[in-house]
């Protein structure tokens, strides 16, 4: 037996790294887990010795206090893994394997993940369909930034790696596959991105870039980025973006000299209930601020794609409303503009495999997008404290060495 350090929610603003169980093939007591969990055997389950693990914008909301997340959670829901141990139901995922964890935990067996719909399995968690690991209300299922992590379902959840070598040479593009990769992606097919599509990202964060890229991948003429954080906007410039600084007012004006015309094909939302106003309200919470100026910008018939988490319980909300996710936002002028829009998780595993092979074959450097930088373990609290304050970069935590 071995021992097992992870990071873990202390309370609004500190994170710490902790000693806890090593995992088994048993969900056990313990922060934030539904009672209807404790005690659910796992024999379908393996453990990994963790390669690498993110630090992503959504474990930030809980940081922040803006969730209901209880002191101790351990968080981490982007893993990418080595198999240490598999369970006796598990036939197809060898020890050795490397393998990238889709954030959502899915059962591969109910009418939801038959239909690709994994980010609402109706299986792993007691309160509501979906779940992730170290995430609140979410099943209970433990974080992944730590040493070791258990991951149910493996044979249905794993994407291994077909060579490792190759694997470890691109760990910092393959870690994205577990979360930020595709949820990007995501926001850009479900905002109906193609070739020759003028396409509009709100937030400049991690998810927003990695948006951007998927819209360059997916054939895009012109991709816009929005954000007030000028580091961030340089970052999204750097790989051949346009940008906009909200901090100059609404990006109507701003688009029109890009483009000739105020409004853009497609629009995505990476920045979800926390939203800021912009102009001279760039200070001030709004969180309804993103969704109705991409309705204002988007052109009549238009999609939006909205992997921005939005959330319906917010202790630090700006209002009642606010606090149970009511937001103020202009359904009328969508419908009148015949607007779509798509939210929820992404189902990672639609499109991880392909992901995957575009960045074996260096169709797309994810990483240099989202300037990825491995750190350790245990400097994952200089990594939240400097993600928080707005610095441009992806922080990937390497709790075993394997990132060289």
């Amino acid at each position: 037996m071995t021992g097992n350090r992870a990071v873990a929610y202390k309370s609004p603003g500190h994170v710490e790294v902790i000693d806890i169980d090593y995992p088994t093939f048993e969900l056990k007591d313990g922060p934030g887990v539904n009672p209807a969990n404790v005690g659910r055997k796992v024999p379908h389950g393996v453990i990994l010795r963790t390669v690498s693990t993110n630090i992503c914008g959504s474990d930030q909301h809980m940081v922040r206090g803006r969730t209901t997340a209880p002191a101790d959670l351990v968080l981490g829901h982007e893993i990418t893994g080595e198999v240490v141990e598999t369970g006796p139901d598990v036939e197809f995922i060898k020890v050795g394997d490397i393998v990238s964890v889709p954030f959502n935990i899915s059962c591969g067996r109910c009418r939801n993940c038959k239909e690709r719909k994994t980010g609402i399995c109706l299986n792993v968690n007691p309160d509501r369909p979906g779940s992730a690991y170290g995430y609140v209300d979410m099943g209970g299922w433990v974080g992944g930034q730590a040493e070791y992590v258990l991951v149910p379902y493996a044979d249905w959840n794993l994407l291994k790696f077909p060579d490792r070598a190759q694997a470890l040479a691109k760990i910092m593009d393959l870690t994205m596959l577990s979360d930020i990769f595709p949820t990007g992606f995501h926001g850009a097919v479900s905002a109906n991105v193609g070739v020759g599509s003028t396409v509009y990202v709100a937030g400049a964060g991690p998810v927003g870039l990695a948006a951007a890229a998927s819209a360059h991948l997916l054939g895009a003429a012109a991709v816009i980025v929005g954000d007030l954080n000028e580091e961030r906007l340089a970052q999204a410039r750097s790989f051949g973006c346009e940008t906009v600084d909200l901090r100059k007012g609404d990006p109507q004006d701003q688009i029109e000299q890009i483009l000739g015309v105020p409004e853009v094909d497609c629009a995505v939302d990476a920045v979800g209930f926390e939203a800021r106003g912009h102009g001279q309200a760039a200070g001030e919470e709004r969180p309804a601020t993103v969704l109705n100026s991409l309705m204002t910008i988007t052109a009549a018939g238009g999609a939006l794609g909205i992997p921005g988490l939005y959330v319906t319980g917010d202790p630090g909300g700006v209002d009642e409303a606010a606090k149970v996710g009511s937001l103020s936002i202009r359904l009328g002028l969508g419908w009148a503009k015949s607007l779509s829009f798509t939210t929820g998780q992404c189902p990672v595993m639609k499109y991880n495999r392909k992901l995957m092979m575009a960045i074996l074959h260096d169709k797309v450097q994810i990483a240099k997008a989202v300037n990825a930088q491995a750190i350790s373990l245990e400097d994952a609290p200089r990594g939240y404290a400097e993600f928080d304050a707005g610095k441009s970069v992806k922080y990937v935590l390497n709790p075993n060495g394997y990132v060289k």
